[in-house]
């Protein structure tokens, strides 16, 4: 282990401390994954000095090659999140209350084990990233177990004009190492509030890899006599994350409340919706998200005040919703750039100095 990576050690440990004393029994230890991605080269590290429970150290310890794809994975699933909710008034941001290291750290504090809509979404989200890095890392031949997707060789429809070949993506070895990776089994939980929210997350997990498989394309290639197309070879492939991502945020707009009394097998809140049954892509939450508007330092939730907005939208991001109604302020920030640059013979670059003025709203 490098010098560096030694004295980082007692500093991250102190954080996912402080971290991990705010998440219930049975979620502490499975998320600790998450610090993966501040480290910059975990493999060097070795299983033993990452931050995981003892069960994902043991499969480190078996699949060590598999850690730059874990990294990767948390390091996807955590700059989605912060994409997809960057206008809203919880921008998946864990609070700065005690180090500006915080600001940047990849850790979500209250809302890993809140039970909200929006840990509905970090579970869905982050469980996507793992299976999306590892099904990658197959494709690209990284992996001596994995490969490209063999059951579709030799198919197609000749008659059609295409064949299965090139490298499909393997995402169901993608979606097994997610679940064995993430997923805790509930027997390992006690209390019935925690046996909820276990199932609560582990079905999220599951929404999140199921993203992954449906919305999985086939790109094609045409083979022929000047470009004819006469023959097609056809294989299938993972979206982008980003639209992995925006098909998730929809789900979270139209999450569904469970009940918190579920014995079973879990049910929507309202008893006039329990008929309808509850899909595997769909992402569940038990209670309702706390007012991100205000700071609520007990919960880590930093509020909106600061936040920068757009007076002209009428979204998220507009400063009518961002700022909860208590108005904005607006100041003029200067820019000075170097403009209108050309090359004078010989050889040096002349610039112009151009400055703009732009209004700036942030909320109060």
């Amino acid at each position: 282990m490098d010098r560096a990576a030694l004295l980082a050690l007692p500093s991250l440990c102190a954080l996912w401390a402080a971290v991990l004393s705010l998440l219930p029994c049975g979620t502490q230890g499975n998320w600790m994954w998450l610090g993966i991605a501040s480290f910059g080269v975990p493999e060097k590290l070795g299983c033993a000095d990452l931050p995981l429970n003892s069960r994902q150290k043991e499969l480190c310890k078996r699949k060590p090659y598999l850690l730059p794809s874990i990294r990767e994975g948390a390091r996807l699933g955590i700059q989605e999140c912060r994409s997809q909710f960057r206008h809203e008034r919880w921008n998946c941001m864990v609070a700065t209350t005690t180090s500006t290291q915080l600001a940047t750290a990849p850790l979500f504090g209250y809302e890993l084990s809140s039970g909200t809509k929006e840990t509905a979404f970090i579970y869905a989200i982050m469980a996507a990233g793992l299976v999306h890095s590892v099904t990658r890392s197959c494709s690209a031949g990284n992996m001596t177990e994995c490969s490209c997707e063999t059951t579709l060789q030799n198919g197609g429809s000749p008659s059609e004009g295409w064949h299965w070949g090139g490298c499909s993506d393997d995402v169901q070895y993608g979606m097994w190492f997610s679940r064995k990776f993430l997923d805790l089994p509930i027997r390992n939980t006690t209390g019935k509030e925690s046996r909820v929210l276990l199932a609560m997350n582990l079905h999220n997990n599951e929404a999140g890899r199921q993203a992954v498989a449906k919305l999985m394309s086939v790109d094609c290639r045409c083979h022929g006599v000047s470009g004819s197309c006469a023959v097609k070879t056809c294989w299938k492939t993972m979206s982008s994350f980003e639209k992995i991502g925006h098909f998730l945020k929809d789900k979270y707009e139209n999450s569904i409340q469970i009940s918190d009394k579920t014995k079973r097998k879990m049910r929507r809140r309202e008893k006039d919706q329990r008929q309808t049954p509850i899909l595997k892509d769909d992402l569940l939450y038990v209670h309702k998200s706390p007012n991100y508007c205000v700071e609520n330092k007990k919960l880590g939730i930093p509020g909106t005040q600061g936040r920068e907005c757009n007076r002209t939208s009428g979204g998220a991001d507009g400063c009518n919703l961002l700022c909860c109604g208590r108005g904005y302020n607006t100041h003029v920030v200067r820019h000075v750039e170097r403009c209108e640059c050309k090359f004078i013979w010989c050889c040096y670059v002349r610039c112009r100095r151009c400055e703009s003025m732009t209004d700036v709203h942030t909320c109060k």
